[in-house]
């Protein structure tokens, strides 16, 4: 994240950036909604979730996990504001004719433990998604997309899965079922990624030829900022 004042971004940059801002949001926004998929049980943020980690693979693939990085920050903060901005809507005095306070408090008043939960789970496993595509790009000499789309995927959602769900449920679900909840999202999302990936591979396609560019982060050192 140094030295950002001085950087240049092009359009198509900052419109993935906020992209992945928009996506994190809403889906942190929806997340307390659960859909029945059959014999399975998700949250409505699902829909929405894993395209933030299609956008992080074509950001790392395209501009380099330096960019990923400043932009996972980004979506952090911004996730962040928009926390504390409702919290805030929240604590404000409602007018005689506000009858719904109850409702937003339920819907957007949020736990302390699982907002902890969803940030730290957040950070970590964008990260750990966008440093393994950055290593697998160079070791492959950037070849295989497809494979290094999933296998980061598969780690960053795995991370994300195993940091958050013992943090906001330990002690309140059984930990078989905890257990079952980080391979169910784990693998519903990772499959999420291969479906859409004709879409990634599309995408990433055109960047490179608009932007002219194809970063291999050869001298990298892992770092969260």
């Amino acid at each position: 994240m140094n030295n950002i004042s001085n950087q240049r971004f092009s359009l198509p940059f900052l419109i993935l950036a906020v992209l992945f801002c928009v996506c994190l949001i809403v889906a942190n926004l929806v997340e307390i909604k659960t859909v029945s998929l059959g014999f399975l049980t998700v949250t409505a943020g699902m829909v929405v979730f894993p395209v933030s980690y299609i956008i992080n693979d074509c950001i790392v693939e395209v501009y380099g996990f330096r960019k990923a990085r400043m932009v996972i920050w980004l979506g952090f903060l911004m996730n962040l504001l928009v926390t504390l901005l409702l919290q805030l809507a929240i604590m404000l005095p409602g007018d005689s004719s506000w009858t719904a306070q109850d409702a937003m408090v339920a819907i957007y008043g949020g736990v302390p433990r699982i907002l902890v939960a969803s940030f730290l789970a957040f950070i970590c496993g964008s990260m750990v998604n966008a440093w393994v595509m950055s290593r697998m790009k160079v070791s492959s000499q950037g070849r295989h997309f497809s494979l290094r789309a999933i296998v980061s995927t598969l780690w960053g959602e795995g991370v994300d899965s195993v940091i958050f769900f013992p943090i906001a449920f330990g002690g309140m679900l059984p930990w078989n079922t905890i257990f079952h909840l980080i391979v169910a999202q784990t693998l519903l999302k990772t499959a999420y990624e291969m479906l859409i990936l004709p879409v990634t591979l599309a995408v990433v396609k055109r960047l490179k030829r608009i932007e002219s560019l194809d970063t291999y982060d050869t001298d990298l050192k892992f770092s969260l900022w």
